[in-house]
């Protein structure tokens, strides 16, 4: 007996938007989330790839004049993978159906009996002129709009590639595709009728940390835009002119590391923060996390501590201080105060301290208020800083992997110090895409915001060494501890904020490129 063939599976045509991978849409990141396989283009941004999760991933992508992977087996791979029961994401940059193929693509689906969704994205021939300050409309200059392939250049042969008829027509046009062909389009449009002296804006690498503008006139964009590379938008109209007041995502006073990628090794959990925090100053995060953190898995030792705190509340024989080193301490540490069914009162009676400002900050989302944070965050400055120690009954909830440092301090002053495990530090499961830009040379700065993180991505590198590969690379570290637990493992450290949090991190990292030394390594041509 044979068995049942499988049903046919689900194919999506998702547009990816133009690059920067927050321009997707909702439903774009549910198909992702639901996907077995995904078919992705160049251009769709990589970040997108882990909504996937488990998801077979396959690169077709093309460039010019360059198609590893031709056409007709990218439409036979949908058939393929949906015909084997599969939900397929086919990812692609901009919107599917402006100049993406989608049409084709879907086209192929519909004769072969598959079931199939578009969802559109953000094409690029919108968002590359509005991320450099130019409306494609705008009452009283343009109020008519045409997108144009420029991938096309012999209109002999196919009159898409006729720009001439283009020229007395719309106020704004739009170029996809077309630096290869910037003077054709160019000779065209000027004998079409178009003035010499219409603006011109060419768009490279729209709505990344890498995109670069440069302005000119029919007259002399082809020599002004002459090392400009794909992929490109080509925008042509009085509109360009509005660029000079209405730029706002490439003003480096506003965005101070545009161009610059920058390596995120938080736990999967808590990157999202600290990615939003380095897209706000320009920089394109690349996460990577490095670590994840988990609760301790027998959590008796720290139930035992809890339940001293909680039985002394009012009678003072319980702990004199808690020394929290980490916000994650604070977390983990209250989360199974909680779940044993106390709340904050246990702590009554028992004074708090931090290791600097992000661990007070941690205890402040609380309620609670540390009494003493040291002028320097590091473990030592919080051991040596306590007054009054000696005699003193500490607890240390910490990681698995914590240093002895703290501990070992406070017991040389004299202190009765009681480390307990609080959390677990893990591995993490490698992001493959961004391990890849790692290894390759693309990122220009590499962040950690503990010594576990340092020694997670160190296994994630197998055979690789991490002093080696993060030796062409700006290294920043958030504190002394994580800054002496990488050189330890032979690590140049080139930034440490003054205090242990994410914004002073990103802070010293403005202050450090616009003092130059990042200047060779990222040098982005705004015009």
């Amino acid at each position: 007996m044979t068995s049942p063939m499988p049903q046919p599976g689900m194919v999506y045509l998702v547009g990816a938007g133009p690059g920067d991978p927050g321009l997707i849409t909702l439903r774009g990141i549910e198909c992702l989330k639901q996907a077995e396989v995904v078919i992705y283009d160049r251009l769709a941004s990589h970040a997108l790839l882990a909504y996937a999760g488990q998801a077979e991933l396959i690169d077709v992508g093309k460039q010019p004049d360059y198609h590893p992977v031709p056409q007709a087996r990218i439409n036979a791979l949908l058939v393929e993978k949906a015909r084997s029961g599969k939900r397929v994401v086919r990812l692609k940059g901009g919107d599917p159906f402006v100049f993406g193929r989608g049409g084709e693509e879907a086209s192929v689906l519909a004769e072969a009996g598959i079931p199939f969704e578009i969802v559109p994205g953000v094409t690029s021939a919108v968002a590359a002129p509005a991320y450099a300050g130019i409306p494609v409309t705008y009452r009283g200059i343009s109020c008519s709009v045409a997108f144009a392939t420029g991938h096309r250049a012999d209109f002999a042969e196919d009159p898409c590639g006729d720009w001439r008829r283009l020229a007395p027509g719309p106020d704004t046009l739009v170029f996809l595709m077309g630096m290869h062909h910037l003077s054709s389009i160019v000779e065209q449009l000027l004998a079409g009728g178009r003035p010499p002296d219409t603006p011109v804006a060419v768009i490279r690498e729209a709505t990344t940390a890498s995109q670069q503008t440069v302005v000119g006139t029919l007259a002399d964009i082809v020599e002004r835009a002459a090392d400009m590379r794909p992929p490109a938008v080509i925008v042509v109209g009085e509109v360009v002119r509005l660029r000079q007041s209405l730029r706002w995502f490439d003003r480096p006073e506003r965005r101070p590391l545009l161009g610059v990628r920058v390596l995120n090794t938080r736990p999967a959990d808590q990157a999202a923060e600290f990615s939003q925090q380095l897209a706000a100053v320009g920089a394109e995060p690349v996460e990577l996390p490095a670590i994840r953190l988990a609760p301790v898995p027998d959590p008796s030792a720290l139930d035992q501590a809890i339940g001293r705190l909680a039985a002394s509340v009012g009678k003072g024989d319980g702990y004199d201080w808690i020394v929290f080193t980490s916000a994650n301490a604070v977390t983990f540490f209250l989360q199974r105060v909680f779940e044993m069914g106390h709340d904050v009162r246990v702590l009554a009676g028992t004074r708090l301290a931090a290791i600097g400002q992000g661990t007070a900050q941690a205890l402040r989302t609380y309620g609670l208020r540390a009494d003493f944070v040291p002028n320097r965050a590091s473990g030592r400055d919080v051991a040596l800083g306590i007054a009054d120690v000696a005699g003193q009954r500490v607890l240390l909830p910490r990681s698995d992997i914590a240093l002895p440092d703290v501990a070992q301090v406070l017991g040389q002053r004299g202190a009765q110090v009681e480390p307990v495990v609080t959390y677990i530090t893990q591995p993490a499961e490698p992001n493959p895409v961004a391990l890849r830009m790692l290894l390759a040379g693309e990122i220009q700065i590499a962040t950690f915001f503990s010594p576990s993180a340092l020694h997670g991505l160190a296994a994630m590198l197998n055979e690789h060494r991490l002093a080696e590969v993060l030796a062409p690379i700006a290294v920043a570290c958030i504190g002394l501890t994580t800054a002496e637990a990488a050189r330890q493992l032979g690590v140049r450290v080139d930034v440490v904020p003054q205090q242990p949090s994410a914004q002073e991190l990103i802070s010293a990292l403005v202050k450090w490129r616009t003092g130059g030394e990042l200047s060779q390594a990222v040098n982005p041509q705004i015009v």
